[in-house]
């Protein structure tokens, strides 16, 4: 008979202590035998480990002198400044994600007639399998949706005719479906979530082939006609900043890396989904959402005296969760500024007007001038910190009324676009399996007899 988990814990825990124990690797050895911890140096400067014409992140600039200093942030798209390209979509009033997914698949950006095509095959790929959602959602529900989605997506590999071809016409076809299909895995998972955990009403609505991605997002969680024009439109330019961001993010390395050992696109697409559900890669903004809350709930948020004692919590860890963090500051690259909360900052005030929300929004605002010098003054800094692209998503995603569990699976449904253009470059020019290369520092030991031990 099968254990419980209660009876079998106390001989995990004593297996849990033999393992820490038995861990003789210090911080120190890492400096000891040059090894980059986390494939970084002290400045954050990442390890070259390839090439990409996908994505470029711009955080330093080099003066006259030679001297390399901070700069504000820029990101790249196929060599097109994101700020560009929102300017350029926005000033034509429209929805961006499409143009964005096209721009970093195929390294140009379409003409009207190419994007209308495109758009329109997108549209015709947003449908799942017959009985899916019966079979694969609705009758395995759970209670994390990135798992669902993870599951959703290999469980789409037998539905495929031709899974296994690598061919990049093969791996493009499957990824415009997933692209299309995102949407609808996070959605329905979400509301299978709500009607088997929460016991509310169950609605499943199709997406509607004339909206955008992100109009259909907002369609298919709130059903017809239960949105703006700009909630949609801010909600499809959270899509496109958070779409690609260099290919030394955690979870674009990790399509590399799947993707270099000859396995399908399912595979690759959900080991990148493992990746961004840690908290530590995609979700950071919930922690932002929740962060607020407390100090709503624990402070006098008027009060600028306040405001920092409880951000000199944080740092000391005894606020909010007690991790020591500020959330929604500071970023591995950027230091001066990070181009996306730049351009999300603006739309963040514009809905906040829209919703009423100017207070929450002023806030936010004062944190983002008070915590940059109170980490410069508590915290051993080797670059400046400014708030990331999470600090306005987290309250942007709020004032869209998006549920906590949507945040990390929203990231997804824009992510897939450039994991989609990492998986495909990786097949065009690589042709190696990604090996990297671990120092053993465990001495030699002779073997001991079983008697003996």
């Amino acid at each position: 008979m099968k254990k419980s988990y209660s009876e079998i814990t106390p001989y995990i825990k004593e297996l849990a202590t033999l393992s820490c124990e038995n861990n003789n690797i210090k911080p120190e050895m890492y400096q000891e035998h040059d090894v980059k911890r986390g494939l970084r140096d002290l400045n954050g400067n990442g390890v070259v480990t390839g090439l990409t014409e996908i994505s470029n992140i711009k955080a330093k600039e080099k003066l006259p002198t030679g001297e390399v200093v901070p700069c504000d942030g820029e990101l790249y798209y196929r060599g097109v400044n994101v700020r560009d390209l929102v300017d350029g979509f926005n000033k034509d009033d429209r929805f961006g994600f499409e143009e964005i997914t096209y721009l970093l698949l195929f390294s140009q950006l379409p003409s009207k007639e190419k994007l209308d095509k495109f758009t329109q095959t997108l549209a015709e790929y947003r449908s799942l399998p017959t009985s899916f959602v019966r079979d694969m959602i609705l009758k395995a529900p759970g209670n994390n949706l990135m798992n669902i989605l993870a599951r959703c997506v290999l469980a789409l590999y037998a539905y495929d005719d031709n899974p296994d071809d690598i061919s990049v016409e093969n791996v493009l076809r499957q990824s415009l479906f997933l692209i299309s299909v995102f949407p609808l895995l996070s959605v329905y998972g979400y509301q299978s979530f709500q009607h088997y955990y929460n016991e509310q009403s169950l609605n499943i609505h199709l997406p509607k082939p004339e909206l955008s991605t992100a109009e259909n997002v907002l369609h298919l969680l709130r059903g017809e006609g239960q949105y703006t024009h700009l909630e949609a439109k801010i909600l499809d330019l959270a899509l496109v900043l958070h779409a690609e961001h260099g290919g030394g993010n955690n979870s674009s390395f990790t399509t590399h890396v799947v993707t270099s050992s000859g396995t399908d696109t399912y595979s690759s697409v959900a080991a990148a989904l493992g990746s961004l559900k840690g908290p530590r890669h995609g979700g950071a903004n919930i922690k932002v959402v929740q962060m607020f809350d407390d100090m709503k709930k624990s402070i006098n948020t008027n009060s600028k005296f306040e405001i920092e004692d409880y951000l000199m919590k944080l740092l000391d860890k005894n606020a909010f969760d007690n991790a020591g963090l500020i959330y929604g500051m500071g970023h591995a690259i950027y230091s001066k500024s990070d181009p996306r909360a730049d351009v999300l900052k603006v739309c963040a005030k514009d809905l906040a007007v829209e919703k009423g929300k100017e207070e929450d929004f002023t806030l936010y605002e004062t944190v983002s001038e008070l915590a940059p010098q109170i980490i410069a003054d508590r915290r051993k800094m080797y670059k400046g910190v400014s708030p990331n692209v999470d600090f306005y998503s987290g309250l942007i995603y709020k004032m869209l009324e998006l549920p906590y569990e949507l945040y990390t699976p929203i990231f997804a449904i824009s992510r897939i676009s450039g994991w989609s253009a990492h998986r495909i470059e990786e097949i065009q020019n690589n042709g190696k399996i990604i090996r990297p290369a671990y120092i053993n520092v465990k001495d030699a030991q002779n073997y001991m007899d079983i008697n003996n031990r």
